[in-house]
């Protein structure tokens, strides 16, 4: 039977990634003494790997596929194929930020600041590339983790990741400017992607994710209409497309009712349901969505 090698992210990434996957209907099973990974698909196997590396093992083909944030992709310069790119992240769906900061008293404000002065970071190939694109020459040193910790006393600056900055800010450091910003990619071994059934089962993966991903933050709603009503609830109705009509049995009225379902932002349903309300649509329910594909 031919299966799919699947890597799937250690550390930060690891939980999101496990319930995007249980999402899209590839639950997860993750042994405590293990980084071999069990699906409820036979077709398919997975490993927990360091994301800093997952592209370099698919890269020499010992994994078909792997998710990884797009920045460790670039600094490890591995010869992948990037299939698609994933918005989420570890606490949210905002993009990861690898930053330059600084400490608040610090009297750097620029980059062209940083030039002679010693940096510490773990992405010291991005960096260095980054800094010589701006005509600045730094000494980029690799950075064991915590690497707010290493400024002002080992260091002048560091470029680190940040999704809201609140970790930075706590270490009281300033953001000087922003490098890149990084979400997970999905990225695949140029060999296993020419395989018509892998290229097939890794599509088949990717819509899905994806449509786990565009359902996460919308949600279905529900409500009936009276025929006088509809046109007004209509007018306030931001629908993906066009939101289902659908006559309901008289029951005796002297008017028509209809059932009216659409799929909106779940940001949005706390002031749409008022005014949906208010324009004389009534029986609302509101309901989560696992996928949307289009």
């Amino acid at each position: 039977m031919s299966t799919l090698k699947i890597g799937i992210p250690k550390g930060s990434l690891q939980d999101a990634t496990v319930r995007l996957f249980e999402h899209a209907g590839y639950p997860i099973y993750i042994s405590s003494r293990s980084y071999t990974l069990t699906f409820d698909d036979e077709e398919l196997e997975g490993m927990l790997l360091r994301p800093q590396e997952m592209a370099l093992y698919v890269e020499r083909g010992h994994l078909d596929i792997g998710i990884a944030g797009k920045d460790w992709v670039v600094e490890t310069g591995a010869d992948v194929l990037t299939i698609a790119e994933l918005h989420y992240n570890r606490a949210s769906r905002r993009p990861a930020r690898w930053v330059l900061a600084v400490p608040e008293d610090s009297p750097i404000r620029s980059i062209q600041d940083v030039d002679g002065k010693v940096i510490y970071t773990e992405l010291v190939r991005t960096t260095e590339q980054w800094l010589a694109e701006h005509g600045v020459k730094a000494d980029v040193r690799f950075s064991h983790g915590v690497t707010e910790a290493k400024v002002p006393y080992l260091c002048d600056a560091i470029v680190d990741l940040t999704e809201t900055g609140s970790s930075l800010r706590a270490n009281r450091l300033r953001i000087v400017a922003e490098m890149i910003q990084s979400y997970p990619v999905i990225v695949a071994n140029k060999e296993a992607w020419t395989n018509s059934w892998k290229r097939s089962k890794i599509e088949d993966i990717v819509m899905l994710l994806q449509g786990a991903l565009a359902a996460d933050s919308k949600v279905g709603l529900k409500m009936n209409v009276p025929e006088s009503c509809l046109e007004a609830v209509l007018a306030q109705l931001p629908a993906m497309k066009r939101p289902t009509i659908s006559p309901l049995t008289n029951g005796g009225s002297d008017e028509r009712w209809f059932a009216v379902e659409t799929i909106v932002d779940q940001s949005q349903v706390r002031d749409l349901i008022p005014k949906l309300r208010r324009a004389g649509a009534s029986d609302f329910i509101e309901y989560p969505l696992n996928k949307v594909i289009p």
